[in-house]
C-alpha cells in the first residue's frame, strides 16, 4: 500500500485517500454500488442491496398512512431509476428475491389498510379467496407480516394484481432495459 501510494502521490501527483483506499481482492472492494465478480462481470454490493431495502422499509412503513397508490408510486419512481443505475450488473437473482420480497412487504401494508376481521375477509372474498378460507386469516391472531406470506394473502394479490395496480416488476424492468 506504501509504495502504491508512494507512486500515485509522486509520479502521478494524486492525492490519496487512507481511509477509503486499501488493497484487497477484486471481490472484496465496492465501486460505486457495484462489485466486481468473476471474469470482470459487475454485481451489485450488497451494501447496495442493504440500502435499498432500507428505503423499500422506509416507502411501505405500515403506520405511514398513505393510500396504496400513493407507495405505489413512490416506488416505482425509486425502484424504476435503481434497477436502471444496475442495469449492466449481473443481478437477476438479487431481482428475483428482492421482487418477491417487496410483494410481500406490499401485501403487509395493504392486509395492515383493512385493520380489522371484517374488512380484511371482505377484501379477501372481493379477490376471490373462498369466505372460510378468508375468515381463517381475518381472524388469525398472527402478525401483519406473517399474515401477508398467508396463501390465502397470495391467492387474493397475486403478481398480476400487483401488474394492475401499477407495481413495476424489478426482474422485467432489468429484462427490457438488457435487451
Amino acid at each position: 500500500m506504501q509504495s502504491i501510494t508512494r507512486f500515485l502521490e509522486s509520479r502521478l501527483r494524486l492525492r490519496v485517500n487512507q481511509a477509503k483506499s486499501a488493497i484487497a481482492h477484486v471481490q472484496e472492494r465496492q465501486f460505486l454500488g457495484y462489485r466486481l465478480l468473476r471474469e470482470g462481470r459487475l454485481g451489485i454490493s450488497p451494501a447496495s442491496l442493504k440500502r435499498v431495502k432500507d428505503r423499500i422499509r422506509r416507502i411501505t412503513r405500515r403506520n405511514r398512512g398513505a393510500s396504496l397508490s400513493t407507495v405505489i408510486r413512490d416506488l416505482n419512481e425509486y425502484l424504476s431509476g435503481w434497477v436502471t443505475y444496475f442495469r449492466h450488473a449481473q443481478c437477476r437473482h438479487h431481482l428475483r428475491q428482492l421482487d418477491a420480497w417487496l410483494r410481500r412487504r406490499v401485501r403487509c401494508y395493504r392486509l395492515k389498510q383493512r385493520k380489522r376481521a371484517k374488512p380484511i375477509a371482505d377484501f379477501l372474498m372481493e379477490q376471490g379467496v373462498p369466505e372460510w378460507r378468508s375468515w381463517i386469516l381475518a381472524l388469525s391472531g398472527k402478525g401483519w407480516w406473517r399474515m401477508s406470506g398467508s396463501p390465502q394473502a397470495n391467492e387474493a394479490m397475486p403478481i398480476q394484481w400487483f401488474q394492475e395496480v401499477g407495481m413495476i416488476s424489478l426482474t422485467s424492468r432489468y429484462l427490457l432495459l438488457n435487451r
